[in-house]
């Protein structure tokens, strides 16, 4: 029996199961249809923190920003550029602290734009202020061969 990988859908927020052995890159939603991965991150809400967290078998990264945020709106393009290269290793998600104070108290979010890689649902890594795309791209990378 093969094993799999359980992934979050981006979309619809329904939870996939892709076989190992598959191409993750062309992988679609079992219930919405739509692409799984698609070199964008992905905008959620409290609950759907907590569902992308709790439930993808792969490691998230996550911005915390908000709109009014020079450096959030700044980084916000690097961000995009990053999920280019990231995924499908890596689910990017954008959590805005103002739509989400509980999370955002709760996760310890002092300062922003911050960013979360998240694995196993517990955080590895944490740094806060705006980077480019590579900086995003090689903070991750080195906080996943730490972890």
């Amino acid at each position: 029996m093969s094993t799999g990988r359980q992934i979050v859908c981006g979309h619809c927020g329904k939870i996939n199961r892709l076989p190992a052995e598959r191409a993750p890159d062309a992988a679609r939603c079992g219930s919405c249809r739509r692409p799984i991965f698609t070199g964008h991150p992905i905008e959620v809400d409290e609950a759907g923190f907590g569902r992308h967290v709790a439930h993808n078998d792969i490691p998230v990264l996550v911005d915390v920003w908000a709109p009014w945020c020079g450096p959030c709106r700044a980084m916000a393009p690097m961000f995009e550029r990053a999920a280019e290269a990231l995924e499908p290793k890596v689910r990017l998600l954008k959590l805005n602290s103002d739509q989400a104070p509980t999370v955002s108290s709760q996760l310890g979010i002092s300062g922003i734009p911050t960013l979360l890689l998240m694995q196993g649902g517990r955080e590895i890594s944490r740094i806060s202020g705006a980077m480019d795309a590579q900086k995003i791209v090689a903070w991750t990378k080195a906080g996943l061969a730490r972890s």
